[in-house]
């Protein structure tokens, strides 16, 4: 087996989408001396309740990038108006191109099952994109890959028209605060527009070290629901004494429209922390 670093490519709709869905194990990676890259396809230009998108896709940008420092990833945010998205040619080939480039062993991306429509966009670009990355007359600028990475699907608790299969369950409580600490660079989002979506704008607290508690207050009951959702894998992955006792988890289903994934490739893909 290839001493090489793995290499973890993260394909989300929007700036903090990366972190939200799949910082731990973005955190488990860098952890252990991996590589990460970071995307945001679209720009987060409508992200916000009071700036115009021009000004907060400057914002958006700006915060990533930051959030990437936390870890010593790459975070790109690229250019596609947010809240537009559509599973285009032009999306598909920047990220064929993409997925080129950087060479992943393992690309995370959304669902096609989802609220948003940038989310089931970038999902559906991703399948579009994961055989073709092979073909050298698609994309002939950038060479192709000889094979397919493995793809797989950052967690959700939607379920129709199907619900996601957790073919990996990762224990994140140890990334919390690493997590936290990427979600708090995104201030515009965390502490401006999501928490106005909720109607709680009037409670965030000025202070700084106070907003930090808030904020993991906020992340933590937001996933919770992952743990006690998919308490069967996570005790399949762990056993029963731990697995019943994790109380943040990411899971992972893998795309069968890329590479395939077996037991070993599993194990090595998505390292469990200890």
């Amino acid at each position: 087996m290839s001493n090489e670093p793995l290499r973890l490519l993260i394909l989300g709709a929007h700036p903090d989408d990366s972190e939200y869905h799949a910082g731990g194990l973005a955190a488990i990676y860098r952890g252990r001396g991996h590589l990460v890259r970071m995307v945001s396809v679209t720009n987060g230009g409508a992200g916000h309740h009071e700036k115009p998108p021009e000004e907060v896709a400057g914002i958006r940008r700006r915060e990533a990038a930051a959030a990437g420092q936390v870890l010593g990833a790459a975070y790109e945010t690229w250019d596609f108006p947010d809240g537009e998205l559509m599973p285009t040619l032009d999306v598909r080939h920047r990220i064929i191109a993409e997925i080129r480039s950087f060479a992943p062993d393992l690309v995370l991306t959304h669902r096609t099952n989802d609220y948003h429509p940038d989310h089931r966009a970038v999902g559906q670009a991703v399948q579009d994109a994961s055989f073709l990355v092979t073909v050298p007359h698609v994309v002939p600028e950038v060479p192709p890959l000889r094979r397919d990475p493995v793809v797989a699907y950052m967690v959700d608790l939607f379920t129709k028209p199907c619900p996601l299969v957790p073919d990996v369950a990762i224990d994140v409580t140890d990334q919390i605060d690493t997590i936290v600490s990427m979600l708090a660079c995104h201030g515009s989002q965390v502490f401006q527009w999501l928490p106005y979506l909720a109607g709680v704008l009037d409670q965030v607290p000025g202070n700084e070290a106070e907003r930090r508690a808030w904020l993991r207050e906020w992340f933590t009951r937001q996933v919770k629901p992952r743990a006690d959702r998919f308490r069967e894998a996570l005790v399949a992955a762990y056993g029963p004494e731990r697995g019943s006792r994790i109380e943040y988890a990411e899971v992972y289903e893998v795309s069968e429209y890329a590479a395939a994934a077996d037991d070993e490739t599993r194990r090595r893909l998505f390292p469990r922390a200890k």
